[in-house]
């Protein structure tokens, strides 16, 4: 039997937390019912899909709490849930913050391959509601939606877990103006001790840092720092930093905005697996204070340590949050005073569009272009 597959199977017959998850999560977090308990959900429609299962808003029928209701899919699966599952729950029955989503159940249907995740409820997602409302954020609201997004990241590296698909449709929004982090199927956790090696093809092309694209098999929690610089001139742009659609057109668009990487500013860059292989001119310029020129001098500063080429000296989340752009005035504004909007959950699916989206261009990144 597959190690996934003994895995499962404990997980879904015991679900028996162990010393170290009682002490770090409340017991009510994520814990497992079988049988009943899918006919006490009502499902009130379907708020979307991915690649790993199918997404329903559901009625808890005793209490009439609203969830969002998760169907694992298992029809690419011989033997048991899919790592990738397997690895969300055990991360999210691990950990409780006010950032993070809360997994309320796992929940097992009448057949083993017919497993529900019960999550809180939450009326947005990120991406969609940038794509749905036109109305861009304030000052104040992109620092309140950056901060509780550092305090969420911050709270997994300190706990040694990075998440590896950070980006704007995993960031949720409630109408309390609460964001929460969620889907953990590429998270894992590491040993801060052991330099391992794991694979590079992970993050959604737009948010990948560049030593994955350039190979880098031992990377750190740097990777999601970077697409919390991509997240973050999101927030205020309200359009995706490098939308390429190969990995050779997000290293162009990265060096046009950025300048080209070189031993000088990372040390290290010409040893990286693939990085020959990318034909690069010499661009020596840093175009990110021209093209946001509605941000403070402070704002360029935190945007420019997290998109650092160079992941040793990237920004921490820690470091992030102790940046004077959050001191600046105007202040972050607080979550209840958030803006609401109708929820976004019906709203057209805009997957394709953003997929096929490119970044707004002007003259300057016609004469950026130009040396590519």
């Amino acid at each position: 039997m597959r190690e996934d597959t003994r895995l499962t199977a404990v997980l879904m017959k015991d679900a028996v937390p162990s010393a170290d998850e009682r002490a770090s999560k409340p017991s009510t977090s994520g814990e497992t019912t079988s049988g009943a308990g899918l006919s006490n959900y009502e499902k009130l429609g379907r708020i979307g899909e991915g690649t790993y299962g199918v997404v329903y808003k559901a009625r808890e029928k005793t209490t009439g709490d609203i969830v969002a209701l998760k169907k694992i899919r298992m029809d690419r699966e011989r033997d048991g849930m899919p790592l990738t599952s397997l690895r969300e729950i055990r991360i999210l029955q691990r950990i409780t913050h006010p950032n993070v989503v809360r997994l309320i159940k796992v929940i097992q249907g009448d057949a083993l391959n017919n497993v529900f995740l019960a999550f809180e409820y939450c009326e947005h997602d990120l991406a969609r509601l940038i794509d749905n409302v036109k109305t861009t954020f304030t000052t104040s609201e992109v620092k309140s939606l950056m901060m509780q997004t550092l305090k969420a990241v911050e709270y997994l590296h300190e706990r040694f877990i990075f998440h590896r698909d950070l980006k704007l449709s995993n960031l949720l929004l409630n109408q309390r103006g609460e964001l929460k982090l969620c889907d953990f199927g590429l998270a894992r956790a590491y040993d801060p001790l052991n330099k391992a090696s794991y694979t590079p093809k992970v993050v959604t092309l737009w948010y990948r840092a560049p030593e994955l694209l350039f190979g880098c098999e031992t990377y750190t929690t740097a990777i999601d720092m970077w697409a919390v610089g991509c997240i973050f001139a999101e927030f205020l742009k309200h359009a995706p930093l490098f939308p390429g659609s190969t990995e050779i057109e997000q290293v162009q668009m990265i060096c046009a905005l950025l300048g080209t990487p070189n031993e000088h500013i990372w040390p290290g860059w010409n040893a990286l697996p693939v990085a020959k292989s990318f034909k690069l001119p010499e661009q020596p310029y840093n175009f990110l204070e021209v093209n946001f020129p509605k941000l403070s001098l402070t704002g360029v500063d935190l945007l420019n340590m997290l998109l650092t080429f160079d992941p040793e000296k990237r920004a921490t989340a820690k470091e992030a949050l102790e940046h004077a752009y959050f001191r600046e005035i105007p202040p972050p504004k607080p979550p209840s005073e958030m803006p609401t909007y109708p929820s976004t959950h019906n709203a057209p699916e805009r997957g394709a569009k953003r997929a096929g989206a490119k970044r707004p261009r002007g003259a300057l990144d016609e004469r950026i272009a130009a040396v590519f």
